[in-house]
């Protein structure tokens, strides 16, 4: 039987990530062959990941990266067991690692077979399920193209990337403010014009059926009832229905009695709460119709508009 130095089992560890005694024992088991000392490993990682496929893996790390150029950036979520192992210094840079192979990748499944150092990516987490002993796996892999792209991370749960047109000045500024708004408010979608009509009439029924109904309880308790609108996308909202909600508004304003020569200066904030009121799924789902965190009396669209020549055209978000 060869001699195991400490030198094999350090450079087996090195390799691998394995433990100390788990390098040792693989080497002994391979006669001090340290590729098939790798095998053995990996094939542990095999029955161990056997055994976790029922697991769930809501925990892990997630991680975006952009390419030099800027054009292209892609998030991928490494997911395991455990809040522990998710916070680990050597899973997120595992993480890291896998996250930069992945810009050459453009889906989930030929990242898997992508080499990563002699194995493919799919092996290297099935070792890694040997070595860490908990079930370990891409979770999301999302990839986005654009003429800039920038990133935004928030405690390596939420990753988030945003395309703009073009590059402007401030262009990794704005981007990653942008990012910052989808990782925290979860847009679905860029804009209510991306709605198709038949989920807005779906929703609609929905959303208003919910209030009604909520609305019985505050009866029964006294208490304030809620506004039920009729529509909850500007999609909705045609010249016809504002021009009929503005003629409602002049006769609650004469109404009320006031003065026809200020209705001018009354009438647009009255409009604008009308449409707030009946847009609530767009400030929900589409990122430009959101109110900016940074800057809540703009939504997102109105504040990009500032900024010259320069739109948004796409963005992705991984939570885990």
């Amino acid at each position: 039987m060869a001699k195991i130095t400490a030198a094999e089992v350090s450079k087996l560890r090195k390799a691998t990530g394995a433990g100390m005694m788990d390098c040792k024992k693989a080497l002994v088991e391979a006669d001090g062959d340290f590729d098939k000392a790798i095998k053995i490993l990996r094939e542990k990682g095999q029955k161990i990941a056997d055994k976790r496929a029922d697991r769930e893996s809501s925990e892990g790390a997630v991680i975006a990266k952009v390419n030099d150029a800027k054009n292209k950036g892609v998030i991928v979520s490494l997911n395991c067991e455990t809040d522990f192992v998710g916070k680990n210094e050597s899973f997120v840079s595992l993480a890291k690692e896998l996250a930069a192979l992945a810009l050459n990748s453009s889906n989930k499944e030929e990242f898997l077979t992508a080499d990563f150092n002699g194995m493919t990516v799919q092996e290297k987490l099935i070792e890694q399920t040997g070595v860490i002993g908990e079930k370990i796996e891409i979770g999301d892999f999302k990839i986005l193209e654009a003429p800039f792209v920038g990133s935004y991370i928030h405690g390596n749960k939420i990753g988030a990337l945003t395309g703009l047109s073009t590059s402007i000045d401030d262009a990794e500024a704005l981007a990653k403010d942008i990012s910052m708004q989808v990782a925290s408010m979860g847009a679905t979608t860029l804009s209510y014009k991306d709605f198709d009509p038949e989920y807005v009439a779906s929703e609609t029924q929905a959303r208003i059926a919910a209030i009604e109904k909520e609305n019985e309880e505050l009866v029964r308790l006294g208490k304030t009832l809620k506004n039920v609108p009729q529509f909850i996308s500007r999609s909705q909202l045609t010249d016809e229905v504002i021009a009929e909600a503005e003629e409602r508004l002049k006769a609650e304003l004469k109404a009320e009695g006031k003065p026809e020569q200020i209705w001018d200066r009354i009438l647009p904030g009255k409009i604008e709460r009308f449409i707030s009121d009946n847009t609530t799924l767009d400030q929900e789902q589409c990122l430009l119709d959101q109110n900016f965190i940074k800057d809540e009396k703009k939504t997102v669209g109105d504040y990009v508009k500032t900024l010259g020549d320069v739109s948004v055209v796409g963005f992705e978000r991984i939570s885990l």
